[in-house]
């Protein structure tokens, strides 16, 4: 595969990279309102963040130059790690303390599958190195993403496989909420500009930057990202601070996460994926059923509704689970107690899983 250099220097020569970054900026921003638009119309979770991502793609893929600054990635990384910690509150213990034997049960057996996946991608050598692991990781999406390129695996790829897992997840989260006899499991109007107090944002969003930068410092892997969501959770958790992100600083973080992967796409990375494709789709396919299976022994064992058990062990992004629970009648405790405790471990075994898999692969 060439070099990032090397193709940077190829798609100067034709297309959309003949053109000044800043007017190739305003293609690649008008392209993401019309590929993101007809998503968030339709109801699709995570459609914020996979509309920029088809539009970095297209433009890359047109000979584009651009490439997001490092800097705001590393701001976009502290935002995605306060987000997940809103997640992470009183309740989440809470049901944590209640059920965590059962809990840990079905979180490593959604892992333990997922990898398990991975593996068998890596076998047939259709993708390179740790990255088919990474990409069946039962993780959120970005963060999968954000730790994939911080131990060698191409980000790219992983997040061809994390969001193509996302779009499955979501279709069938509505099968689900339609048998269920729940309604309203679309997403639901974005208030853009609602007031969020400003200082403790503000603080917040500092406090996050300088975990970051230490995380950095430090060289932990993917400490952009890591750090401030240890130290963010452990504050929402114990009630210190109260975390409120505006809409719009959510919109801006996704956006941008999506034309770092998208700008970051070539010919031959989507030739890799096309490749993938197949085995990508079966092994997805897979997850989501034995993800059904481990949903029904919890209505059986606790008595809850089909679709709370089904958001609880679903392998998707936790971000566009938490959209669906929250516009849903469901147990949102629950739901995001598994899926918290879900991205908790994974972050915690995932480098050593994936290193551990693939060198026996």
């Amino acid at each position: 595969m060439p070099s990032r250099n090397q193709n940077d220097v190829a798609r100067t020569e034709t297309g959309i990279g003949r053109l000044p970054p800043w007017l190739q900026w305003g293609v690649v921003a008008g392209l993401s309102v019309l590929t993101t638009v007809p998503l968030e119309i339709a109801g699709l979770p995570a459609a914020l963040l996979i509309g920029p991502m088809l539009a970095g793609i297209a433009v890359a893929l047109a000979g584009s130059t651009i490439r997001l600054p490092r800097f705001f990635f590393f701001v976009v990384q502290v935002v995605l790690a306060l987000m997940i910690a809103t997640m992470v509150s009183k309740d989440f213990v809470g049901t944590f303390r209640d059920n965590w034997l059962l809990i840990l049960l079905v979180v490593t057996s959604v892992i333990g599958m997922s990898t398990l996946s991975g593996w068998l991608i890596t076998r047939t050598g259709i993708l390179p190195g740790t990255t088919a692991i990474w990409g069946s990781s039962a993780g959120a999406a970005s963060t999968m993403m954000i730790m994939a390129e911080a131990y060698g695996a191409d980000a790219r790829l992983v997040a061809f496989m994390q969001y193509l897992r996302v779009v499955f997840v979501a279709s069938f989260a509505t099968l689900v909420a339609h048998f269920g006899g729940h309604d309203g499991a679309s997403v639901p109007p974005h208030a853009w500009f609602k007031p969020v107090p400003m200082l403790p944002l503000v603080a917040m969003m500092a406090i996050g930057v300088v975990a970051g930068l230490i995380g950095q410092k430090l060289r932990v892997p993917a400490g952009a990202f890591l750090v401030p969501f240890a130290l963010a959770s452990v504050l929402n958790s114990s009630g210190t601070v109260t975390i409120a992100l505006p809409d719009w600083l959510l919109v801006i973080a996704f956006t941008l996460l999506g034309w770092n992967i998208g700008l970051g796409f070539s010919r031959t990375i989507l030739v890799h994926a096309r490749r993938a494709l197949v085995p990508t789709i079966l092994s997805i396919l897979a997850l989501i059923g034995f993800s059904g299976l481990l949903a029904g022994s919890l209505i059986l064992l606790l008595g809850i509704d089909p679709l709370t058990a089904y958001l609880a062990t679903s392998p998707g992004g936790l971000d566009s689970i938490a959209v669906i629970a929250a516009s849903s009648n469901v147990d949102i405790a629950f739901v995001m107690t598994l899926q918290t405790a879900r991205l908790i471990l994974v972050t915690i075994i995932g480098p050593w899983l994936a290193r551990f898999v693939a060198d026996r692969a």
